[in-house]
C-alpha cells in the first residue's frame, strides 16, 4: 500500500488483507465506501457522510430483488403485490430492500467480516421474509464477496439478488466478457427484447451509454484499466446474469452480478433467461464474487 492506513468513518468497518483494503457500512445497507488494491482505488470513493444509495460511488447489495420492477409490480402465484415506488421518474421500484436497511456485525476480523440482516415486507402488504448473510474477505489475492439470502417466511416467495459496484473508470478502460444474449431496452431500460450476442470486448466506444442486461453470461469478466487490470469470477446465483451501466461522460463502470433478469416477474417471454428463484420457506439463494488482480 501506499503506507497510509485506510479509516472508516463512525460506524463504518475497515478491512485489510494482502494489498487490499475495503471500508463497509453496516449501518447503511453493508454499502462499500472503498475498496483499494495497493494503494488504488478500484471502486469511486463515496465522499465522508454521503449516501450509498444516492451516489454514483462505492458499492450495495441489491435483494430481494435487482434492477427494476415496472409500476413496482411483483405478481406471484396470481396475486400481484405493489411495491413502493422509489424511481419517480420511470415509475419503478429499484434494487430492492437490503439496502435500506442496517446490517448486524456478527464476525469482525482484519481482514475478514459476516455481517447479517433479517427483515420482511410485511408493513408494505408483501409476504416477504428473509434472512440475508454477507462474508467479506480480503486476502493477497483480492476480494470475495459471498451472501446468502434464505426465505424467512412460511410461504414459498421468489427471490433475487445482486451486486451493484461503482468501479473506477479511467480513460481508456477495457471491458472484456463473454455471453450468449444482450437485451435491447426501452427508454426506461427495461429489456423488451433478447438478441443473441457474443458478450462485449472493448474501450469506451463499446460500452458508454450502456444500461443493459446480459445473459448467458459465463460469470467472468475483466476489467483492464491503465492503472489496473481485475477479473471478476461469479458462482452460484450471481454466474449467468451480468448488468453493465457505463453513464456517458462519467469516470464509473457498474459490471453488476445479478441472478435476474430485470422485471423478470412482469415479463415472462424474458424470464426464461434469468428467473426470479422461487424458494421454499428456509430455502436459501447463494451468490459468491471472487475480484482479483489480474498480473
Amino acid at each position: 500500500m501506499d503506507g497510509t492506513a485506510m479509516v472508516a468513518p463512525p460506524g463504518g468497518l475497515a478491512l485489510a488483507g494482502g494489498a487490499w483494503e475495503a471500508v463497509l457500512l453496516p449501518g447503511h445497507g453493508a454499502a462499500f465506501a472503498r475498496l483499494a488494491c495497493d494503494g488504488v482505488e478500484v471502486l469511486a470513493p463515496l465522499p465522508l457522510g454521503a449516501d450509498p444509495n444516492a451516489s454514483f460511488a462505492g458499492a450495495f447489495l441489491m435483494a430481494p430483488w435487482t434492477n427494476r420492477l415496472d409500476g413496482g409490480r411483483l405478481p406471484v402465484g396470481g396475486t400481484t403485490y405493489q411495491l413502493p415506488i422509489n424511481r419517480p421518474i420511470d415509475g419503478t421500484a429499484i434494487h430492492g430492500l437490503l439496502r435500506d436497511a442496517a446490517w448486524t456485525v456478527q464476525e469482525a476480523m482484519p481482514a475478514r467480516a459476516v455481517l447479517t440482516q433479517q427483515g420482511d415486507a410485511l408493513a408494505l402488504g408483501v409476504p416477504w421474509s428473509w434472512q440475508a448473510r454477507l462474508e467479506v474477505t480480503l486476502d493477497a489475492a483480492g476480494l470475495q464477496i459471498g451472501l446468502t439470502l434464505t426465505n424467512g417466511g412460511a410461504l414459498p416467495f421468489p427471490f433475487g439478488c445482486g451486486w451493484h459496484p461503482f468501479f473506477m473508470r479511467p480513460p481508456g478502460t477495457r471491458l472484456r466478457f463473454a455471453a450468449t444474449t444482450r437485451f435491447a431496452r426501452d427508454a426506461r431500460t427495461l429489456p423488451v427484447a433478447a438478441q443473441p450476442c457474443d458478450g462485449l470486448d472493448g474501450d469506451e466506444s463499446a460500452y458508454e451509454g450502456l444500461d443493459t442486461q446480459f445473459a448467458g453470461w459465463d460469470g467472468v469478466a475483466e476489467i483492464i484499466r491503465p492503472d489496473l487490470a481485475l477479473r471478476l469470477a461469479a458462482r452460484g446465483a450471481w454466474a449467468g446474469n451480468l448488468q453493465v451501466f457505463a453513464p456517458a461522460g462519467s469516470h464509473i463502470l457498474c459490471v453488476e452480478p445479478v441472478s435476474h433478469v430485470p422485471d423478470a416477474p412482469n415479463r415472462p417471454d424474458l424470464a426464461r433467461f434469468g428467473p426470479l428463484a422461487l424458494l421454499a420457506p428456509g430455502e436459501s439463494l447463494e451468490a459468491v464474487l471472487r475480484i482479483t488482480r489480474r498480473r
